[in-house]
């Protein structure tokens, strides 16, 4: 486990393919490192913190757009990249989420093509469709991206996205695939939805219940595990093919709803400000108003994928952790 790498005059080989792995620090990440550790020589990087896997996993805490980030890549001969790394909106500044988002994520991109390297998967989410009246009540992967358009909040997940795309079509060599999956949620998740649905008390605005999906960390994991596998590049909505309306989930969860007013339209905006509700911020109000449903049918096909874990497994986890 060290800060910054140190480049050695000849690159270190394995005998078993290399894989970077980037966000190190999230749930996620550490499963699907779990995962891969048994068959892949994992390197694992995050921006945020140093972390530790194994001895013989090496670890690095290193700022993607210094200069430093390419000594990793002179040190190592990766294989395939599996970037993880994107800053929530609620972690950062937007300026900082948008440095290691949007600045980060084509540094990681354009060292991937300078080495060669032949398998990139790009973690983005839902988000990126927006939340809207006029949305689809299916949103598959030709839709456009609209959440620029409706918040600032939401600017650099969209352009990360607009970036990976770029580099897709761009350098078809580096085999890019997109996963866009729903909610996250489960052990050591700790995004919006997992924070409302572990909490006794969760805010819902007045009148509004949307349908939302959820998929479990550890199908997320597989999802992932199973695109590195089969690298086949494009663009991908990853979710179950069920879904639940969000007030509904509370109850499963045993949470209570807390009303918030939803109209005018300003009034939610300006009570989660005031009372800095962290788990419900306010750029993503609208995705409390109308669904954003996804269609995940053609990952399914084109992979192979089929969740494992029921909405039930989902909801009574958290059921479980309040008692």
């Amino acid at each position: 486990m060290t800060a910054t790498p140190t480049p050695s005059p000849k690159k270190q080989r394995s005998p078993k393919k290399t894989v970077l792995i980037t966000g190190a620090a999230g749930a996620l990440s550490q499963q699907v490192i779990n995962r891969l550790r048994g068959k892949y020589q994992i390197v694992a990087v995050d921006f945020r913190e140093l972390t530790f896997h194994s001895d013989d996993i090496p670890s690095y805490k290193i700022d993607f757009t210094k200069r430093v980030f390419e000594d990793l890549f002179k040190t190592y001969s990766f294989d395939s990249v599996i970037h993880l790394g994107r800053i929530s909106s609620s972690e950062e500044t937007r300026l900082r989420r948008y440095n290691a988002n949007v600045i980060g994520t084509q540094k990681l991109l354009d060292l991937s093509h300078k080495y060669g390297i032949s398998n990139v998967i790009v973690l983005s989410t839902y988000h990126v469709y927006g939340a809207s009246p006029y949305n689809p009540a299916l949103i598959d992967e030709t839709a456009p991206l609209k959440a620029a358009e409706l918040t600032m909040d939401l600017v650099d997940s969209v352009e990360l996205e607009n970036l990976a795309n770029i580099y897709l079509w761009r350098y078809p060599d580096l085999n890019i695939t997109i996963l866009r999956p729903c909610n996250i949620v489960g052990p050591g998740v700790k995004n919006t939805m997992s924070r409302l649905l572990s909490h006794n008390y969760s805010p819902a605005l007045m009148g509004f219940s949307p349908i939302m999906q959820f998929i479990h960390i550890d199908d997320m994991a597989d999802a992932i595990e199973l695109a590195h596998k089969k690298s086949k590049r494009g663009v991908y909505n990853v979710a179950p093919s069920d879904w639940i309306s969000y007030q509904e989930a509370l109850d499963y969860c045993d949470c209570t709803a807390v009303p918030i007013p939803s109209i005018p339209p300003s009034v939610p905006r300006l009570i989660t400000r005031l009372i800095s509700l962290k788990m419900f911020p306010s750029y993503l109000v609208n995705y409390f108003k109308y669904p954003v449903v996804i269609n995940g049918k053609a990952f399914e096909e084109k992979f192979g994928f089929k969740p494992k874990r029921p909405l039930k497994e989902i909801f009574r986890y958290y059921r479980e952790i309040k008692n």
